[in-house]
């Protein structure tokens, strides 16, 4: 893995604050919150294997063994997870909570495929024919990718102009990590674990979003004992490109030393 540090200097004081991207991209899509929250954290930008700068490390996509050994790189920090990066942030609260103070999860369900008992998902079958379509048109189907992660938001346009900009810059990930992270999707079920979160959690979601939907996030903070839940109206997907401020408030907020009322919920 790959890990770049922005923001707050050492010894400043501030607290730590871990950023794990989603499917396909890296840490370079968190710019606008790197630069709306680098003087209240110490700013720590995970690129997973297979990913971004780390494109060549061919550690599997395992979220226990990557959260246990980002524990130790970055001991003492909220973990932010966004997407697929929230399973290996939920790993850390829940395998290490003595090292996590909490967890911010955006557009990060504990299960992201609908089943009998959960209907806040998506069909099984994106996942499984989105590795199809990588097999036939790599490029292309990262694209409708993007699409599909900017659709919704009242900034769509915007949002995924921003994510063409960005999602390649550091070169393309690797096929084999996509389809690693796509079998993640389409079997991560930590439901029953919830309840047993010990560290503080908080929920972001945005009401437009098509691939992970705000009541996912609801119940997902209704399990967890110290969860909180906020909703963006305007936001889709990536709502930290879109409704930056509005994240970054919350997040503040979150992690106030004395609890503080969420700006939105």
């Amino acid at each position: 893995m790959y890990i770049q540090t922005a923001g707050a200097p050492a010894g400043s004081g501030r607290p730590a604050l871990a950023l794990i991207h989603g499917w396909a991209m890296h840490a370079g899509l968190f710019a606008p919150l790197v630069e709306r929250l680098g003087d209240a954290f110490i700013l720590h930008l995970v690129d997973l294997p297979g990913h971004g700068y780390a494109r060549d490390d061919a550690t599997a996509l395992d979220p226990k063994a990557l959260a246990a050994e980002l524990v130790q790189r970055i001991p003492d920090a909220y973990w932010l997870g966004w997407s697929l990066g929230g399973q290996v942030a939920l790993r850390a609260g829940l395998d290490h909570p003595e090292q996590v103070r909490g967890l911010i999860l955006i557009a990060s369900s504990p299960r992201f495929v609908v089943g009998a008992d959960w209907p806040h998902g998506v069909q099984p079958s994106l996942f499984r024919n989105f590795g199809e379509a990588l097999e036939r048109d790599f490029r292309g189907t990262l694209d409708g990718f993007l699409a599909l992660e900017a659709l919704g938001s009242a900034k769509a346009q915007e949002e995924l102009r921003h994510l063409r900009e960005l999602a390649f810059e550091r070169g393309e990930p690797a096929p084999r990590a996509l389809q690693e992270g796509l079998v993640l999707l389409d079997e991560f079920d930590v439901r029953a674990e919830l309840p047993q979160l010990r560290v503080p959690s908080l929920w972001i979601s945005g009401r437009r979003d098509r691939l992970v939907p705000a009541g996912a996030m609801l119940a997902a903070a209704a399990l967890a004992p110290q969860g909180r839940s906020a909703v963006i109206a305007s936001a889709g997907h990536a709502p930290f490109l879109g409704a930056t401020d509005e994240v970054a408030a919350a997040i503040e907020a979150f992690a106030a030393p004395a609890p503080a009322a969420l700006p939105f919920a």
